[in-house]
């Protein structure tokens, strides 16, 4: 018998001060079997920055042609793709080729040098692809907020993101490891 994704349920409320973007959000997450705390959280986090009503979560995990989240609009275009963790040049690729910005999220520390020193080569002439590797520590302790039904705080401010609950807040200053050309 095949184990079932867990829901979670996020009460998250975003202060963007770089996009003037203050709203509150009510997320329902499913969360793959095989999905850690810290990919969850990641995810949340990544939701967080790019905000708006039209961003939902993909299959992610469930479906290799969906991300993690992506926003359409009402023809069905892809203007938005996102993914977390370190996929490979391929996926990147792919993705770019379906969407007007892709943007990846990688964490998990030195693993995540390696990968990236792998496959920077091969994606460099994407031209609207943006990756972010995350603080490993970071990560970590935004792991140990993950709950089933959690209210989180996000602020977005000078390139920093605090997100906290009520028993703690976490510092993320996100790394540029490429940026998307501009005007893409």
């Amino acid at each position: 018998m095949a184990l079932r994704a867990t829901v979670c349920k996020v009460d998250l409320q975003i202060a963007d001060m770089e996009r003037n973007y203050f709203h509150e959000h009510a997320l329902t997450i499913a969360r793959h079997p095989s999905e850690t705390d810290e990919r969850m959280m990641v995810r949340v986090l990544a939701f967080s920055i790019h905000a708006d009503e039209q961003l939902v979560f993909g299959k992610g995990l469930s479906d290799e042609d969906e991300p993690d989240l992506w926003r359409k609009d009402l023809t069905g275009s892809i203007k938005l793709w996102i993914d977390v963790g370190q996929p490979d040049e391929k996926r990147m690729r792919r993705a770019c080729g379906r969407a007007d910005q892709v943007y990846v999220y990688a964490y998990g520390g030195q693993g995540t040098d390696l990968w990236w020193r792998k496959v920077a080569p091969d994606v460099a002439r994407c031209a609207n692809l943006t990756v972010v590797q995350l603080p490993l520590v970071a990560c970590r302790e935004m792991a140990q907020q993950a709950e089933r039904n959690m209210q989180l705080n996000c602020t977005i401010q000078e390139g920093q993101l605090w997100l906290a609950n009520a028993q703690s807040s976490v510092l993320v200053e996100p790394v540029i490891l490429k940026a998307a050309e501009a005007g893409r």
